[in-house]
């Protein structure tokens, strides 16, 4: 496999080195147990209009939250809510989709701001600069549902939205000006220009706390994916420019020889957190879902190369499953922690840029067994009656919001499985085209007052 941690500030030769991606090896590892799907597609649908319903017994309607996992958590149920609805050309939650959306930026909008950048998928993500998740991505906004039958007043408001966050957010990257004088306004502290002797132009920081120094993988991979689907939705260049910046950002400063993301970086003296070699499913799902946006919107072969890199790294090369294929990262049945809150955003990632390539049908096979491994392990090893294990390997557990919560990515990914029918088909060009777009994936970025 091929390594792009080689950049460090020289794009054009990485760019070279990635030109051989064609040399990636797609096969399918034999060792993965239950790499293909039998049940047909209305199954699929029904299984996972069962896992939502069952997960919808958990939510506070007074704050659009779910029991047990909290506000930056929930978001992600949302997100997945708009994806399936957006898949399935349905509006079945398109209702409270919007509901958790209006609610969350009502409550929680600037004032709450106070640590991160979240970006929201379809749902949102609200961590520090990072929260409501959903795969940070896709505007939890958009409900999905938007996808079919949108309105004008619920167009407009969730476009305002993800441009609100992407302003706000922008008060918070490390910009070429910052470096040149190691001065941050947001910031109370002396910022390293470089780490490593590369730029740290492009950084997100966590949170807004001004004494916060830490700059990592999931904030910055939200605001590119935000940047990234503001760029589709609008043509706007300086979504685009922004986009760029902060994937470059990562490829500079936080990817290991592996090709798999690292976490943190500390703005002020370049040590790392968590530990330095600490790496999580969501750091890099959120980056290929940006990723897979920002190759098509810059139609750089570049960002697809290294794309194809880094997909084929997180099935093949992670540390995250063992031989049979099936995820073990955040496993405990007993408690609710990041890893398993978001641990469904790489399957998320991955199912977008099966979407965006269907020109690479060796990549889309490959990733499809890959989800295709999960879902039979969370029905054959980790489910019983519509309840989810956070453990995929198993056995079955009582239901627990994070377990269902880590499940429902996975079966909305299903209904992408190889050989259906495309219903998330990004050629068609009628009127809703780009809100479809931009509400599936897009992010939005929020704050939580404590982390």
């Amino acid at each position: 496999m091929i390594s792009i941690k080689t950049i460090g500030a020289n794009l054009l030769a990485l760019f070279f080195a990635l030109s051989f991606a064609f040399a990636q090896d797609f096969s399918i590892p034999t060792s993965w147990r239950n790499s293909s799907i039998s049940r047909d597609y209305d199954e699929r649908l029904s299984i996972a209009r069962n896992a939502f319903d069952i997960m919808m017994l958990a939510i506070y309607h007074l704050n659009m939250e779910f029991d047990g996992i909290g506000l930056w958590q929930s978001g992600n149920v949302f997100g997945s809510m708009a994806n399936f609805d957006y898949i399935a050309d349905s509006n079945v939650y398109e209702d409270i989709v919007d509901e958790g959306l209006r609610t969350s930026f009502n409550i929680y909008r600037y004032d709450v701001w106070s640590v991160s950048t979240c970006l929201l998928p379809v749902f949102f993500r609200a961590d520090e600069v990072t929260c409501i998740h959903a795969s940070t991505t896709t505007t939890s906004s958009g409900g999905l549902q938007a996808l079919t039958t949108p309105t004008e007043h619920t167009n407009i408001n969730h476009l305002l939205y993800a441009i609100a966050v992407w302003l706000h957010v922008s008060d918070y990257i490390v910009a070429p000006e910052n470096v040149r004088t190691g001065i941050h306004l947001k910031k109370e502290f002396t910022l390293a220009p470089t780490c490593d002797g590369v730029t740290m132009v492009g950084g997100v920081f966590w949170t807004v706390d001004a004494l916060q120094m830490e700059i990592n993988s999931v904030t910055t991979s939200l605001y590119m994916t935000l940047s990234a689907f503001l760029a589709e939705a609008t043509g706007d260049q300086q979504y685009i420019d922004a986009a760029v910046l902060s994937a470059q950002w990562i490829l500079n400063q936080n990817i290991n020889s592996d090709d798999i993301l690292l976490d943190t970086v500390n703005g002020h003296d370049c040590q790392r957190g968590q530990p330095g070699d600490t790496v999580l499913t969501y750091n890099s799902g959120k980056y290929l879902e940006g990723l897979s946006v920002l190759a098509d919107v810059t139609g750089n072969g570049f960002w697809r190369d290294v794309m194809v890199n880094i997909t084929v790294a997180t099935m093949k090369g992670a540390p995250w499953h063992g031989s049979d294929g099936i995820i073990t990262e955040g496993g405990d049945p007993e408690e609710n922690t990041d890893a398993v809150g978001f641990k469904a955003i790489l399957i998320r990632g991955l199912d977008e840029v099966y979407t965006r390539s269907a020109t690479n049908k060796p990549l889309q096979r490959l990733i499809s067994r890959y989800v295709d491994v999960q879902y039979n392990a969370l029905l054959d090893l980790a489910g019983n009656d519509n309840v989810y294990s956070a453990s995929w390997t198993g056995p079955p557990q009582n239901f627990t919001t994070w377990g269902q919560l880590a499940a429902l990515d996975v079966m909305v990914a299903s209904l992408n499985a190889e050989g259906e029918d495309r219903r998330r088909i990004y050629g068609d060009h009628d009127q809703y085209t780009w809100l479809r777009r931009l509400r599936r994936n897009l992010g939005s970025i929020w704050k939580q007052e404590d982390r």
